[in-house]
């Protein structure tokens, strides 16, 4: 085995309800795209409905296709722009589409995307509106970083939405549904946090937030290096000592990405430093003592949040999680569903 994906659905039905309760009433909307943010979007996306999420999210026409084969009854949003000859499509297989122009698409519900701060899509003023205007909606740039920003994006949306305001309005993302009470509206947008990350590069459990992900691997080999002696490419690593190391079978071809080199992870329930330059297929870890062939290892999960891998490479845990590669050529993935 290289590596082992576990999902436990019974972990994101508990955030699912964890953010219901902060959004008091607001509706929540299970944001899923790319694949759930490497979750697994039909097993999250069934789980976060069952949860009590009212609708989920994509970020295009053929993602919300894949959905739609499984999910018949879900009521699906898609995110990012839409080509025009995928209009036909959305509307054959009941899809709600974002528009971010004045060029709004005929017997397909739309919501007019208003762009209050984000300066990505997104209208300066909301057109005239037509029947097929279901909601209106804007995104928060900082809602993560930079609460007074946020405040203000919120004002702007609600002063601009206030003559539609029967219309279902949705602003927030998971950072405003947790920290920013006025930006809940009739719905949030909420993707991060439904998968137990910190949307804040923090300690999720703080939010009540748990862990859905967790990825484990074994060593390969173990390898005793004399001082002088070193590991991996480059030579990044060098022994100053005897130093035992353990050779695992994953590298950033599988997501465990090369800049991790500092990080740590889990060997036998001992926190062990990732040492040496990552390599595509292998990644090699200190130990304290020779340990044999197919000794665990936790490389997320358990201990061993994604949030610290994050801090070391200098990103932000979204980009770890949509970067683990979960094929079947890869690695194994296994989905746990006990509530």
């Amino acid at each position: 085995m290289r590596s082992e994906i576990t999902i436990d659905l019974g972990a994101l039905r508990r955030n699912a309800q964890t953010l219901l309760r902060a959004l008091e009433g607001s509706q929540l909307w299970a944001v899923v795209k790319a694949d759930a943010y490497g979750h697994g979007a039909v097993d999250c996306a069934a789980a976060a409905l069952d949860a009590g999420a009212s609708a989920v999210c994509v970020a295009t026409v053929p993602e919300a296709l894949l959905l739609r084969a499984e999910l018949p009854q879900a009521r699906i949003l898609v995110l990012g722009p839409t080509a025009n000859r995928e209009v036909a499509q959305a509307r054959a297989a009941g899809l709600e589409l974002v528009v971010a122009s004045g060029d709004i698409p005929e017997g397909v519900p739309v919501h007019v995307k208003l762009d209050t701060g984000m300066g990505r899509w997104g209208v300066s003023e909301l057109p005239s509106l037509t029947r097929d205007v279901v909601g209106v909606m804007t995104h928060l740039a900082t809602a993560d970083s930079d609460l007074t920003f946020a405040r203000a994006q919120v004002e702007r949306f609600r002063a601009a939405t206030e003559p539609v305001a029967e219309l279902t309005r949705h602003v927030t993302n998971s950072a405003g549904a947790l920290r920013l009470p006025e930006a809940r509206f009739d719905a949030a947008r909420c993707g991060i946090a439904l998968y137990g990350i910190s949307p804040f590069g923090e300690d999720a459990a703080a939010d009540g937030l748990q862990p859905v992900l967790g990825w484990q691997t074994e060593i390969a080999q173990t390898r005793l290096l004399r001082a002088g002696e070193s590991t991996g490419y480059g030579r990044r690593f060098v022994a100053e000592g005897e130093t035992w190391i353990g050779i695992l079978p994953v590298g950033y071809a599988d997501g465990f990405r090369r800049d991790l080199t500092g990080t740590q992870v889990r060997v036998a329930g001992e926190l062990r430093r990732v040492v040496g330059a990552v390599s595509m297929d292998a990644t090699a870890v200190e130990l304290d003592r020779e340990l044999p062939p197919g000794t665990p290892v936790t490389l997320i999960g358990h201990g061993v949040p994604i949030e610290s891998h994050a801090n070391v490479a200098g990103t932000i845990a979204y980009e770890l999680a949509c970067g683990i590669e979960s094929g079947p050529t890869r690695a194994r993935r296994v989905v746990h569903d006990q509530g």
